[in-house]
């Protein structure tokens, strides 16, 4: 078994991302499995400091309801936070949340027989 992906923390010091219960993988995998979900998701993470909803809308071919649709969705998951100012809604990723997901996942490849 290999050694879990660390990350640096702001103040430099390394940890090892937060373990996901079956039920927060299962959540994040569903709303990752809607290709305008993840596109969103890719939009937000490209941006590297909080999104805005209207430019988000710009980048995607999607009314404001379904964009509004996603973002729940997203937010629901745990992948996203949301940020409100008046009326404006700004979208960042969740820290942590994309590594804890990177290391279930190699976990499985990992996980295999013993003897190999």
């Amino acid at each position: 078994m290999t050694a879990p992906h660390n990350t640096i923390t702001e103040k430099g010091r390394t940890k090892t991302p937060a373990r996901l219960t079956r039920v927060q993988q299962t959540a994040i995998f569903k709303a990752l499995a809607d290709p305008h979900r993840f596109e969103l998701l890719q939009q937000i993470a490209k941006a590297g400091c909080p999104l805005g909803c209207a430019k988000a809308l710009d980048c995607l071919a999607i009314s404001p309801a379904t964009l509004s649709h996603h973002v729940k969705e997203l937010e629901t998951a745990g992948l996203i936070q949301i940020r409100r100012e008046g009326k404006f809604a700004y979208l960042t990723l969740r820290p942590g949340v994309l590594q804890a997901v990177a290391a279930s996942l190699s976990a499985l490849e990992t996980a295999g027989c013993p003897g190999r």
